[in-house]
């Protein structure tokens, strides 16, 4: 397995790993209505005003799902440690300097992870935390892409 293809699929697998703990860590954000306004500028904290100063100037044009989807996951990021921050950040880096396909590969199979029934995504969790590091190694490799055709 190449480096390349060996982080694809490790990045593939913490996502889906990783999953769980986002969506425990931030309960969902409550559900957009019509009637429903949206959340003035202002009333953002200054940490949250600049972690989204890209939106400033568009942010009242913005449909109040987005932005109390923008206010909520911001203030998720805010309270995360550090050095949790810094893995994120670290690992989101590595998938953008994957080629387009790859990533694509990665997305659909994260994709269709996230269709699984929950027990069967909690069972494979479960499956992977008791595999050693070999026998994950040995795992990885059965979910690499088939070779290319050359020409």
């Amino acid at each position: 397995m190449t480096p390349l293809r060996r982080l694809a699929t490790g990045w593939l697998l913490c996502l889906a790993l990783a999953a769980p703990a986002f969506s425990q860590a931030v309960p969902p954000a409550p559900p957009a209505t019509s009637a429903a306004p949206g959340r003035p500028w202002a009333s953002l904290s200054p940490a949250q005003r600049r972690l989204l100063h890209a939106f400033r100037g568009r942010w009242a044009r913005l449909p109040p799902a987005r932005q109390r989807a923008l206010a909520h996951r911001s203030a998720w990021w805010l309270r995360l440690p550090p050095a949790r921050r810094a893995l994120i950040r670290r690992r989101w880096q590595n998938f953008q300097r994957l080629p387009p396909a790859e990533r694509r590969r990665i997305r659909a199979a994260y994709r269709a992870f996230r269709r699984l029934p929950p027990a069967r995504r909690r069972a494979l969790r479960q499956q992977w935390r008791r595999m050693t590091p070999l026998q994950r190694r040995a795992a990885l490799g059965r979910f690499r892409a088939p070779p290319r055709m050359r020409r």
